[in-house]
């Protein structure tokens, strides 16, 4: 039978792939044996020694030398398809992934191991009205399913429950580790199989949008392993007032650069809109300036994003060793003409490349994408 997809509809595709774990590897391996055009891989950690087992695209030479797991798969994945551009961020998909480049893909696929990841995956896609497809792996289980924008949102289906237990980060390290140390060959590597597989075609899908069959969307594949049983799940939710899925349009370009000052920013935004006051909101994160002990009123300069800020303070000698719960943190979350830092930098603040803004004039509300 041949096969139901368009060689040159998959050699023009353009697919980010978040996580290069288990999932990720058997999803980007997919991905660059059937000629992907492009494919964006975002990650922050490195490899290691437990990831060997389960992850066909790494080495014991690059667990020993820590490697960044998007350095490593991006080597890999050329080699696989010479064919294929890689563009590897090694960085986190909550904060270091610009809205823009989101808005260039045709799909995205989630390999992550948490809600939270899950999470900014949805709120990215919905925003640049780019579906997803997300997988999930545990044992000789897995899940996979589609959320479309318009139709099917990750946010909506999480309940008060899920929304509570977000932030926890559940990794499946854990478990490899636990089964080793047991004497126990640990199967994820079976599960990411089938589930990495499960979420390649239904991108295939997406990407030929008007094709004749049946998308995930709404629905939840669901894989056991040990009995061999398969069913699928009806999981569709979309929350009309639901602020998460909001579209952010229309988006215009401007020649800013992340590398600029706020104050170059703010005057080129002020031209560039023609408004006298400009008002960007940070919606991500935020800035901290100082942070300040709870039991004194001693102020500790900081000048760092939001996400770096328990870092800093956990490891700050001046602080001595006073945890981050017993600090509090001064934030910026609106730059305008009143923010008395203005020769940062827009990436001082944490502002990724290609980000979106969301800049506020007299006139309203307008979405500027930065070079």
């Amino acid at each position: 039978m041949n096969s139901p997809f368009s060689q040159n509809r998959v050699g023009d595709a353009r697919v980010m792939v978040v996580g290069c774990g288990a999932l990720g590897n058997e999803v980007l391996k997919h991905l660059a044996l059937l000629g992907v055009g492009h494919i964006t891989v975002v990650d922050f950690d490195r490899v290691e020694p437990d990831n060997l087992s389960r992850s066909v695209l790494f080495s014991e030479d690059d667990a020993r030398e820590g490697r960044y797991k998007v350095e490593v798969v991006a080597d890999r994945l050329r080699r696989l398809s010479p064919a294929t551009e890689v563009q590897p961020i090694c960085g986190d998909i909550a904060y270091d992934v610009g809205l823009g480049l989101i808005r260039t893909m045709d799909v995205l696929i989630g390999c992550v191991d948490n809600r939270w990841a899950r999470y900014c995956i949805n709120r990215h896609a919905m925003r640049a009205g780019v579906p997803w497809v997300d997988g999930g792996i545990d044992g000789l289980e897995g899940t996979a399913r589609v959320f479309m924008p318009g139709e099917n949102c990750y946010a909506c289906n999480l309940g008060p429950e899920g929304l509570k237990d977000m932030t926890r980060r559940l990794s499946c390290a854990g478990a490899i580790r636990r089964n080793v140390e047991a004497g126990k060959a640990p199967t994820t590597s079976i599960a990411a199989s089938v589930i990495g597989a499960v979420e390649v075609q239904e991108a295939l899908k997406i990407i030929h949008a008007q094709g004749d069959w049946t998308s995930l969307c709404g629905r939840m594949f669901y894989y056991e392993g040990q009995h061999l049983t398969t069913r699928l799940v009806g999981f569709k939710a979309y929350d009309e007032d639901c602020a998460v899925h909001d579209r952010w349009e229309p988006v215009r370009r401007a020649a800013l650069t992340v590398t600029m000052t706020v104050d170059e920013a703010l005057a080129l935004l002020q031209a560039e809109l023609q408004a006298r006051q400009v008002l960007v909101s940070l919606t991500d994160d935020c800035f901290v300036d100082y942070v300040v002990r709870r039991d004194d009123d001693c102020r500790y300069e900081v000048m760092l994003p939001g996400r770096r800020v328990a870092a800093f303070v956990e490891q700050d000698k001046a602080l001595n060793g006073i945890p981050f719960s017993g600090m509090y943190q001064h934030e910026w979350r609106e730059i305008a003409s009143d923010f008395p830092y203005k020769w940062l930098t827009l990436a001082d603040l944490g502002v990724p490349r290609q980000a979106v803004l969301i800049v506020t004039t007299e006139q309203g509300t307008n979405y500027i994408e930065i070079a």
